[in-house]
């Protein structure tokens, strides 16, 4: 079984995919049910009833309570048991686990650790996204038969745009133009400028000038999971670090919660974020329509990727542009190692 870090916010739904009817979801290999209470709070609760196991999401969500549809054990928003249907009598140990929930951008996020832990500051706080001169999509999903940590490494590699997304990202000048690597303390970040290039397929509709762009590849994964991409594009000869915004400079963000179901199994979840033509709501779906596509191209690749390393009879090489991502693996194996440590030692002084 995989380890995680679990002191963390993680995707669960797109909040408008939680309602009154009770949604099955498996994170970190547990299984949760997901639905709203009668003021519209998302409520999540370990998916398994105390007496047989049943997935009470196989139940009914009855007023601010879900009751097992097996023999009617009821559970309220905290997991308490509070009508065992069949017995005067609510055995002692009839209890479910419940869990943090925060509805934020569109989406429901799970703390999956410690509940006196939870802190709704730590979750991302998405750059403009209160700022009338930017809009933002409605958000999109896909599950992924891949280690989660696929996608992650795959999200601090912008190199491989060039041959997985040739006719959406793919641009010139990425195969000559090194890449910085950046340790953080919220995680790694891959980033570089190529300048005096045409935008790519993706962008080229989507900015305000003709011609070529100096662009940035901003490629970010904060832990445990959590990866932000910018895109900035100006004229040829205005960008580079240290550049200043000007009426032509265009800006997009993608976000991207990157959610462990199991060893082999993600949900993945992104939103596009950006600074142009904010009213344009036909727009809005062609860019949220061209990035499922290539996200789906992405998914082919790594389930593949996912069978291919699982199933090795061979060894395997690394390449120089797998630094980002190993950097990105050994600080989250020391956070985990850490959160583990103190876990253990808590269990101990009990």
């Amino acid at each position: 079984m995989s380890d995680y870090l679990r002191n963390a916010w993680y995707v669960a739904a797109l909040s408008r995919d939680v309602n009154r009817l009770p949604v099955a979801r498996r994170l970190l290999g547990e299984p949760l049910v997901l639905f709203r209470s009668t003021d519209g709070r998302a409520i999540a609760l370990e998916d398994a009833c105390p007496h047989r196991k049943l997935p009470l999401s196989m139940g009914r969500v009855q007023g601010d309570a879900i009751e097992c549809g097996y023999h009617g054990l009821t559970f309220d928003c905290t997991g308490r048991c509070i009508n065992a249907a069949t017995q005067d009598r609510i055995p002692p140990y009839a209890q479910v686990r419940s869990y943090p929930v925060r509805d934020r951008y569109g989406l429901t996020f799970v703390w999956m650790g410690d509940p006196a832990m939870a802190d709704e500051s730590t979750i991302l706080d998405i750059e403009h996204h209160d700022d009338p001169a930017w809009t933002i999509t409605q958000g999109d999903f896909m599950p992924v038969r891949c280690h989660y940590l696929w996608l992650v490494d795959n999200l601090l590699d912008p190199s491989h745009v060039a041959w997985v997304h040739t006719t959406s990202f793919a641009g010139a000048g990425t195969d000559r133009t090194p890449l910085i690597v950046e340790d953080q303390s919220s995680g790694v970040l891959c980033s570089r400028w190529m300048l005096d290039q045409p935008p790519p397929p993706f962008y080229a509709p989507l900015v305000r000038f003709a011609g070529n762009a100096d662009r940035l590849q901003h490629y970010e994964m904060r832990y445990p999971s959590v990866g932000i991409n910018k895109g900035i594009y100006t004229p040829a000869g205005l960008g580079g670090p240290g550049m200043q915004d000007g009426p032509l400079t265009y800006r997009m963000a993608s976000y991207h919660f990157i959610t462990p179901v199991d060893d082999d199994n993600t949900l993945y979840f992104w939103l596009q974020h950006r600074n142009t033509d904010i009213h344009d709501q036909e727009l809005t779906r062609r860019i949220a329509a061209g990035a499922r596509a290539a996200f789906e191209e992405d998914r082919a690749i790594l389930e593949a990727v996912h069978l291919g390393m699982k199933n090795s009879t061979t060894r395997s090489t690394g390449l120089l542009l797998d630094a980002g991502a190993n950097r990105f693996r050994k600080g989250l194996s020391e956070r985990i190692a850490r959160e583990r440590a103190i876990h253990q030692a808590g269990s101990a002084s009990l």
